[in-house]
């Protein structure tokens, strides 16, 4: 009896191992520009812009997507911005895409800009074929990913639908955007790696006016969820309280989670149990939205 029972539990043992391993596994990266990104300088991995799928089970999926932009100062891009946020996306039934993007020093503005409305609108192309809602279609960003979300939803264009591109006939305003410790002004307050990477060493007066997203958010700004902390020491807390006021200012609905303490680039806050809470926060706000499951 007493072998039976020890047979049973860790039968139970196994099934619960196996049922915390699964996950969904990533498609393969989608190449954005088959025939070359607009103003590549090369053929190498860093000239290709990708979105990399995590699809969620029909059954569990809600028919929302959410594009992941890793930061990384426009210099590189932080895996744990990544494929796990990704993860965290399909366990409350949004399937998810990590966009790499185009980065400093070799490339500046538009490229990333230009990658990041590619992205959107391909998700939008292929809605119908993926089982997406093509009005449900988000974008998450952290730092200077923050920086490249924020200004996809500030700097936006309409439908074109005399485009020689199917999918450039097809808006590239994100529905919603989420914002983790960004990096949104070029101005006062930025952080100088990103503005540098971005913009390049010296910068007309213009260029980082059209780059501080707080000066450029109007009424058609996408609904958006901040979280920041104030003791930031890479991007000071401004940044997203700039962006909180602008929002406010022009009518856009927003969420912003500020903690007291915290370190940068934190992703899911798994370091910490208090950071770690933003998610939970997160996933309430996408479901007041209709893009997370209830």
């Amino acid at each position: 009896m007493r072998a039976l029972s020890l047979l049973r539990f860790s039968s139970i043992l196994a099934l619960a191992a196996c049922a915390l391993s699964v996950k969904a596994a990533p498609g393969a990266p989608i190449v954005l520009w088959p025939d070359g990104a607009p103003g590549a300088v090369g053929k190498e991995p860093a000239d290709i812009p990708t979105l990399t799928p995590y699809f969620v089970p029909k059954e569990k999926a809600t028919g929302a997507a959410v594009i992941v932009c890793p930061g990384g100062g426009y210099t590189h891009l932080a895996d744990h911005e990544g494929g796990p946020v990704a993860e965290w996306l399909n366990t409350i039934g949004i399937t998810s895409f990590v966009l790499k993007y185009r980065l400093g020093p070799t490339y500046h503005h538009p490229a990333e800009l230009q990658d990041a409305a590619r992205a959107i609108r391909t998700v939008r192309a292929h809605a119908k074929e993926w089982g997406l809602d093509p009005e449900r279609v988000g974008i998450l960003g952290f730092s200077a990913g923050g920086h490249l979300a924020a200004t996809l939803g500030t700097h936006f264009t309409a439908a074109n639908p005399s485009a020689a591109d199917p999918i450039e006939r097809l808006s590239s305003r994100p529905d919603l955007m989420i914002l983790i410790y960004p990096v949104i002004t070029m101005g006062e307050g930025t952080h100088s790696g990103s503005k540098t990477n971005l913009l390049g060493a010296n910068p007309p007066a213009d260029l980082v006016e059209l780059l501080s997203n707080e000066k450029q958010v109007t009424k058609e700004t996408p609904p958006t969820f901040l979280v920041h902390t104030m003791t930031d020491p890479a991007v000071p807390v401004e940044n997203s309280m700039m962006f909180a006021a602008a929002l406010r200012q022009a009518g856009v609905p927003f969420e912003f989670h500020l903690y007291e303490r915290g370190p940068h680039g934190f992703g899911l806050g798994t370091i910490d149990p208090i950071l770690a809470t933003w998610p939970a926060r997160c996933a309430d706000w996408l479901r007041v939205h209709g893009f997370a499951a209830k």
